[in-house]
């Protein structure tokens, strides 16, 4: 059974940086592609950053373009976002994501999300 685990979160200056781990355990890492959501607060859920199985290829949110990095580790089997040059728009709890590429009906796997706050 998939679990996924965030950490790195909490409060930072505007301009400063953060990085964020999702440690994913229980299924074959490989198979999956993983992602970084976003909810602040009073808004709904949106895809921050993407990446494909085996990382050839990401997206992002135009909003945080050239500021935030997605990568993954296949030793660690563990996603990161590399997130600068923070803004306080960035402020909401960000929400690490799963999903089975090679299962015809896959489902989406979730952490259960870790605060960024970006304030002075």
């Amino acid at each position: 059974q998939v679990q996924l685990v965030e950490s790195g979160g909490g409060l930072v200056q505007p301009g400063g940086s953060l990085r964020l781990s999702c440690v994913f355990s229980g299924g074959f890492f490989s198979a999956y592609s993983m992602g970084w959501y976003r909810q602040a607060p009073g808004k709904q859920r949106q895809l921050v950053a993407g990446i494909s199985r085996f990382g050839s290829t990401t997206n992002y949110v135009d909003s945080v373009k050239g500021r935030f990095t997605i990568s993954r580790d296949s030793a660690k089997s563990t996603i990161y976002l590399q997130m600068n040059t923070l803004k306080p728009e960035d402020t909401a709890v960000y929400y690490c994501n799963a999903r089975n590429a090679l299962v015809a009906t896959a489902m989406d796997y979730w952490g259960k999300g870790t605060l960024v706050t970006v304030s002075s």
